[in-house]
């Protein structure tokens, strides 16, 4: 019948809920399928990133650890005198261990030059007609072009403004009393003893403001004993060195330091250096800690219930970095495992410090080089590891590989939900289809049965049940 719209509305048959029923019964098994799926395929993939991930961070641990670098490094304390800090050190990797006393008797210094010549004011001009000035002092140098009628403020800033300028200051210095005066003061940063700053001239006008005449000989800035640029003067264990800074480079061998001020007599400052054990202890926790974190995290996704529970590749994964620890290391000293430096492995599977063989401070203090050797040399113990984990975790690893399939399955998941929903739209028009001709032939056949009820009733004779 045209015009319905709804199952079983020209017949009074319930056919909208035959219809649903068996769409129902056939698309939720289904949709319950997929959903199991899809949730079990997602938990998977989150237990292979929390173990990746786990793993990375091992991986981390396990670089720094096989690099040779961080079992080289010193450290070196400072014991101060009590008028305050004398010295500042630096080391190096190859600097040797040992205790050292350090006097300061005297700090480096640049050099300092002032006019003699009597200017009345920082206006005053100094020279009639143009000319450079060459300021240099040491190594270094470099020129200043100086305008006929400049004043002293103009020559103290063409210095300061220089391009070139290398660490040469100029100021003016006003006396002031009945008499004022004023001087031009160059002040130079090269320190050393021999690294005076030098004043040239290529006119005579500018003679007043150089070390050096135009003509040859003194020129009209002078610079006084006390303000001469002077070395760094330090005793090392009583013998005297000196430095053209305050820094004093291999003075120890392979290690530096700086002088910061000149010390009370008598005063020194004692530098103890050592290998640097606390670093490669922390670096040890942090291992320690790693390892047990990707142990457990193996675990925990592989235990009954678990996204990987029953993955024979996680399995064997944590068996080889179980048997790992057990390898065996030759060129190392006494260290032979990771177990002969103060580790132990608990009955789970995880890492502790012990001290069951020899504590990791003796390890360390006894023989630091042979325990970086265990694990930074080229068979050593953390290039082993971080080999391993590289074949797992790298872009070609068993982790993208397994990652890739899942991200695959999940798409063909979506794609075969798809195809499941238009299969049932199809089945929805065709049952509707189906039960829409039934509503339309039982519909007229009850309304042909009551045209003939009709007809029947008004018979002659005819006598209506009650």
């Amino acid at each position: 019948m045209a015009g319905i719209t709804s199952a079983g509305v020209g017949s009074g048959l319930p056919l909208e809920d035959i219809i649903n029923a068996t769409l129902n019964a056939e698309d939720q098994p289904k949709l319950k399928r997929f959903e199991a799926t899809k949730t079990r395929l997602n938990v998977e993939l989150s237990a292979l990133g929390a173990v990746k991930s786990a793993l990375s961070a091992l991986q981390d641990i396990m670089k720094k650890l096989a690099d040779p670098d961080n079992f080289s490094k010193r450290i070196a304390s400072i014991r101060q005198p009590a008028s305050g800090d004398l010295i500042s050190v630096a080391t190096t990797d190859k600097s040797t261990t040992g205790s050292f006393n350090i006097e300061v008797t005297q700090l480096a210094q640049g050099s300092r030059a002032m006019s003699n010549a009597a200017f009345t004011a920082p206006t005053d001009v100094v020279n009639a007609t143009a000319g450079k000035l060459t300021l240099k002092a040491g190594t270094k140098d470099f020129a200043v072009d100086i305008a006929a009628g400049a004043t002293l403020e103009d020559i103290r800033n063409a210095i300061n403004s220089a391009e070139t300028n290398f660490g040469i200051t100029a100021n003016i210095i006003n006396t002031g009393g009945a008499t004022p005066t004023s001087k031009l003061v160059i002040t130079s940063n090269v320190t050393g003893a021999g690294n005076d700053v030098i004043i040239e001239n290529d006119n005579a006008d500018l003679d007043a403001v150089s070390t050096v005449a135009f003509g040859g000989g003194a020129g009209g800035m002078t610079i006084a004993a006390a303000d001469m640029a002077k070395d760094a003067i330090a005793k090392v264990d009583g013998v005297e060195v000196t430095s053209s800074s305050n820094k004093f480079s291999n003075t120890i061998q392979d290690l530096s330091f700086t002088a910061l001020k000149v010390g009370d007599a008598g005063e020194k400052a004692r530098i103890d250096v050592s290998y640097d054990t606390a670093g490669v202890e922390k670096l040890m926790e942090e291992f320690i800690k790693a390892y047990n974190n990707a142990v457990g995290t193996i675990d925990y996704h592989t235990k009954v219930g678990a996204g990987l529970y029953g993955d024979s590749t996680m399995r064997g994964l944590k068996t080889q970095l179980t048997n790992s620890l057990q390898q065996v290391v030759t060129g190392a000293g006494p260290f032979e495992t990771i177990f002969d430096v103060g580790l132990g492995l608990k009955k789970d599977g995880t890492l502790e410090k012990s001290s069951l063989v020899r504590s990791m401070s003796e390890a360390l203090t006894d023989n630091y080089a042979d325990f970086g050797k265990l694990f930074s040399s080229t068979d050593g113990f953390a290039k082993n590891i971080s080999s391993l984990l590289e074949k797992n975790l790298d872009a070609k690893g068993s982790f993208k590989f397994r990652t890739d399939n899942i991200n695959l399955s999940l798409k063909d998941l979506e794609v075969e939900r798809e195809k499941h929903d238009y299969r049932m739209s199809q089945m929805e028009v065709r049952l509707r289809a189906q039960y829409s001709s039934l509503d339309s032939l039982i519909a007229q056949m009850q309304s042909s049965g009551m045209y003939l009820q009709s007809q029947l009733g008004s018979l002659p004779g005819f006598v209506k049940s009650k």
